[in-house]
């Protein structure tokens, strides 16, 4: 959405390689990469087939003790090959939310996009990035369901999610698709394979927080190409109706 950010580019398997501090909210992150700024971009492709990777924890939201499996798998078809994120396997229904959160950086004011394709579900299918999450009970996701032909943003609070958004959207399942959230101040942008479907303001979560991927229930979901931007401290904004009231 934003072209004056810089960038930094690693691979998963390098996470514990060496500490950079990155000028997002004076934390330390373990990413190494290249030598650019405010930008992460984690395709996973260095780490290994059957693991979580490193820097990776798998959680879950109202669990019921059958926290569903997650772990790097090939895909030939995956938009950054040969390695993809992927919930593996999952005997959860209702409400309960399948995370995956990256624990090592914090992020507030950020652009993130990644790509996503839906596998298998009963209940539900498909899923999306989480940002600013404090813990897995408290965070915001957007999310694409296939089966309901739906894009919806939501907030989760002390477990319970709300709805802040919705978009009509319809999307093979068979493909990857991209989404894309930017949330600056407390302005949320959410796109949805480049076309710009919601734009809303909501100030439940302002502190930084880590970012995720979120499945619901049932859904199976593979993720690639997961790319973070953060603004550095002191960037004018170049669209004021995007700053805080």
């Amino acid at each position: 959405m934003r072209g004056r950010k810089t960038i930094q580019t690693l691979h998963v398997a390098a996470v514990a390689a060496s500490v950079a501090l990155l000028g997002l909210v004076g934390c330390e992150t373990l990413f190494h990469g290249e030598e650019d700024e405010n930008e992460v971009v984690m395709s996973f492709d260095d780490a290994a087939v059957g693991t979580v990777p490193a820097g990776w924890r798998i959680a879950e939201t109202a669990g019921k003790g059958k926290t569903a499996k997650w772990a790097v798998v090939k895909d030939e078809s995956a938009p950054s090959k040969p390695n993809v994120l992927a919930v593996t396997e999952t005997k959860n229904s209702g409400h309960t939310f399948n995370l995956a959160i990256a624990e090592n950086a914090t992020y507030k004011d950020l652009e993130v996009e990644l790509k996503v394709k839906a596998v298998s579900g009963k209940q539900d299918q498909g899923g999306g990035p989480m940002w600013r999450v404090q813990d897995e009970n408290n965070y915001y996701v957007a999310r694409w369901n296939p089966l309901e032909d739906n894009f919806r943003v939501y907030y989760v609070k002390n477990g319970k999610r709300r709805q802040i958004a919705s978009a009509k959207v319809k999307a093979d399942p068979k493909k990857w698709h991209e989404i894309e959230v930017e949330h600056v101040g407390n302005t949320i942008v959410a796109e949805f394979d480049d076309k710009k479907l919601i734009e809303v303001k909501d100030s439940t979560f302002s502190e930084a927080g880590k970012i995720g991927l979120w499945t619901k229930a049932d859904a199976a979901t593979k993720f690639d190409k997961v790319e973070v931007k953060t603004e550095e401290e002191g960037d004018e904004d170049e669209d004021e109706d995007k700053d805080d009231d």
